[in-house]
């Protein structure tokens, strides 16, 4: 059964649960699509499509800067250099799941001190200083991260399935 379909997050606000299942999705999806993947099938890529393991580094990578910004804050030079690294086929699966925990951990820590009144508030993306709101870093933060477990799924199915054939 999936984390939404689970029950209520006693005390939690709906919006802020919405968000909190969905990193459990994510969280429980990736493990149970990356078990048992060789590292040459989680690096796979064919006719420039992306690998499962970009789009793994990539979940981690992008939970962790949308809840600094959603934090009000602004990127640290480590997080620069690790969106610089997303292309790099250098973890291990291992490597990457530590990387992902530590992102949701993150991001639920976040959401478990944050009130629906401050849903509103004014909040910047990027370099270009993009605006938007925390509850807009919320949703996308859920919606981007379903987006790129979906991806990464559909290039496990295409890395297993040119291992088999």
């Amino acid at each position: 059964m999936e984390p939404w379909m689970r029950g209520y997050l006693v005390g939690v606000d709906p919006v802020i649960a919405a968000v909190l299942y969905s990193l459990q999705q994510i969280r429980e999806d990736v493990h149970r699509w990356t078990d048992g993947l060789t590292d040459e099938q989680l690096w796979y890529a064919e006719g420039g499509l992306a690998s499962a393991g970009f789009h793994l580094r990539h979940l981690a990578g992008s939970i962790d800067r949308l809840t600094t910004y959603a934090d009000g804050k602004t990127l640290t030079g480590e997080q620069l250099a690790a969106l610089d690294a997303e292309k790099q086929r250098d973890l291990t699966r291992p490597q990457l799941l530590t990387m992902l925990e530590t992102a949701i951990v993150k991001a639920e820590a976040m959401l478990r001190t944050t009130t629906p009144a401050e849903f509103g508030a004014h909040r910047e993306i990027g370099r270009l200083r993009i605006p938007t709101t925390l509850v807009g870093l919320l949703i996308h933060t859920a919606e981007h991260g379903q987006r790129h477990l979906g991806a990464m799924i559909s290039a496990i199915r295409l890395a297993t399935l040119q291992r088999s054939v």
